[in-house]
């Protein structure tokens, strides 16, 4: 019977997810949407910063930058008020996620970008929250449910958070005219790399 029970949520998990992403773009403005990929494009340097599930999500959204030859760089909050923050400067770019808006630990950030002019893009659920009525571009996040039976972890909002990060790259690569033999050179290894620069040779 454990098992059952076991089975069925996982299969649960699968569709709490897929409605998710499916409800997740009616969230989005697309005019915020389009100054945010203006930012980023503009930006000399991305940064970003989040705890938790949005702190380990924006990690693959530095790298999904770095991909397309925007120089990003994930900043931990503990990090970012113990110096960090000097990495950004004038005209750069932030992104502050967290679900609630109200992460104590972003709001230091918040704080220092603004104060060195960097643009803050900020991607919450909560239009009302301090982080959202702080920042320059807000980018909303929607979340129907999280996966475990308490609704208490951020998984549903990882996922979430993820295609939006996902979404912005592919925007980007538009935007910039990104091309695949540049990701060639900067991607060598693996057996993407070897298919890359099969291809460019031929």
């Amino acid at each position: 019977m454990s098992k059952e029970k076991a089975w069925q949520a996982a299969v649960e998990a699968y569709r709490i997810e897929a409605d998710a992403v499916a409800n997740a773009l009616s969230g989005i403005q697309r005019e915020d949407f389009l100054r945010a990929v203006d930012a980023l494009k503009r930006a000399p340097r991305i940064a970003s910063s989040g705890c938790g599930h949005s702190g380990i999500c924006c990690q693959h959204f530095a790298h999904l930058m770095c991909c397309i030859e925007r120089p990003a760089r994930f900043i931990s909050p503990a990090e970012a008020v113990h110096g960090a923050s000097g990495f950004l400067q004038k005209g750069d770019v932030m992104l502050l996620a967290s679900r609630g808006g109200k992460t104590a630990e972003l709001l230091p950030i918040l704080s220092i970008c603004k104060e060195k002019g960097v643009t803050v893009i900020t991607v919450t659920e909560n239009l009302e929250s301090p982080l959202a009525k702080g920042a320059d571009i807000v980018l909303q996040m929607r979340v129907t449910k999280e996966v475990d039976p308490f609704n208490m972890q951020g998984t549903t909002s990882f996922t979430v958070l993820s295609v939006l990060f996902d979404a912005l790259q592919a925007a980007l690569i538009e935007e910039t005219g990104f091309q695949s033999e540049q990701f060639a050179r900067i991607h060598p290894g693996g057996a993407v790399g070897e298919r890359l620069n099969h291809t460019a040779l031929r």
